[in-house]
This record gives C-alpha cells, structure tokens and sequence, in this order.
C-alpha cells in the first residue's frame, strides 16, 4: 500500500469517529477549517522550492550529538524531511515509509534525516515507535524551519483546540509560540542546491518516497560526471 493510501485510510477513519479515535465532528471541521486558511494564506508558495539554495543547519540528535548539513553533504546528496513531532500519526506513517525507502536513498549515494521542533526525549521516541535508523534532529524555537519558510503559527481556534485535547506544544517543543512546520521533504546536491521540494500546507498529504528518486539519480549522475 502507497504511503498516501495509508494516510487516506487513517484520515477516513479518524474523521469517522471510530475506535479508538471517538473524535466530534466539531473537532474535525476546526482541523479542516484551520488547514484551508493555511492554504489560501500562500505560505507554502514562500518556501524554499527545487533550484533554491538551502540554509545550512547544525543541530542536535536525540543524544545531544551535533550534526551538520555540511559534513552531510561532503559524503553525497541529502534527504531532509521537516514533521510535526512524534503525536502526530500522519508524521509517523511518513517516518516508516522513508525508513523502508532508506536503502534505495542510500544505494544513490544519499543520506536521509527528519527534522521537528520537538524537544530530544520526543525524538527519541519517535526513534524507538517507529522503529528508524536514521537520524531525528531537533529544530529549537524552528529556527531551521523558518530559513527553509516553512515555520508557521497556528491559528487561534487551533490552538484552543490543542488546548482542550491536551496537546500541549509548547511543552512538547520547549517553546511557547504554537508554531510548526509544514511538513515538507527536499533533495538537497552536494553544492547546497536544491534538487526536489515538496511542501504540504495540508497535513494529511505527503509524497511517497519514490518521487525522490529522479533527483537522487541526477544527483548521482552528476558525481559519476
């Protein structure tokens, strides 16, 4: 099953109301109603898009260990995909799915890690739910988020909502903005450019991990030039 088709079947679900979500249907008109107003706001036309140069970033794996982009990048192309945080099961759906994608990125030369703003214990249970080999690097205050233009602020109705379902971000980021990414994936080259970018203003879409691939072929026919 496609990526896009397992998200498609929780969503049908989880709107439904059935177990285990039992979620009201005003709950679900405030999650669609807040993601129709991040789409007309045109914020994802502002991100970095395919041909840009991309920022470079250092940041922290889940055991404090610093990783930087430009030491990434001396070893081949990077994958980067930006997410929500481990609550989010659409994020977790696209975690396993590059998991599985992860030795056909790494047979072309390329190294793939996730970004979030959520703070390092998160991290690491994002590791051990989904069960990943890759590295989780935590984005404090969505700094690296915001060079990329993706960091965003939640609408007020949102956040009441959060509130109410106990989904407290600003605990779970360690920042009180209610800010996040939109999730968004890239194909960075070796000399910064970027190769494929794919942002989603709505959540609940995400590429599949194959469509990556003809960036990361031309980043490996390049090198072989």
């Amino acid at each position: 099953m496609s990526l896009q088709a397992r998200l498609d079947a929780f969503k049908a679900d989880f709107e439904a109301g059935k177990q285990p979500y039992n979620v009201p249907r005003p709950v679900v008109e405030t999650m669609h109603r807040a993601t129709a107003e991040l789409i007309a706001s045109g914020a994802a036309d502002k991100a970095l898009k395919a041909g840009d140069r991309a920022p470079a970033f250092t940041l922290n794996d889940p055991e404090g260990r610093l990783v930087s982009s430009a030491e990434l990048l001396r070893n081949g192309p990077l994958v980067v995909s930006f997410y929500r945080g481990v609550w989010c099961p659409y994020c977790n759906m696209e975690l396993q799915a590059l998991e599985a994608a992860k030795p056909e990125f790494e047979r072309l030369g390329a190294t793939l890690v996730a970004i979030s703003p959520q703070t390092a214990p998160n991290s690491r249970k994002s590791v051990r739910q989904n069960n990943l080999t890759f590295p989780i690097l935590s984005d404090a205050k969505g700094a690296v988020a915001a060079a990329f233009g993706l960091r965003f602020r939640l609408p007020d109705d949102l956040v009441e909502l959060y509130k109410g379902l106990k989904n407290d971000l600003p605990a779970f980021n360690d920042d009180p903005s209610w800010t996040m990414p939109m999730p968004a994936r890239y194909v960075i080259a070796q000399d910064g450019t970027i190769l494929y970018a794919e942002i989603n203003p709505d959540y609940t879409r995400r590429p599949e991990p194959e469509d990556m691939l003809p960036a990361l072929r031309q980043a490996a026919a390049s090198r072989a030039a």
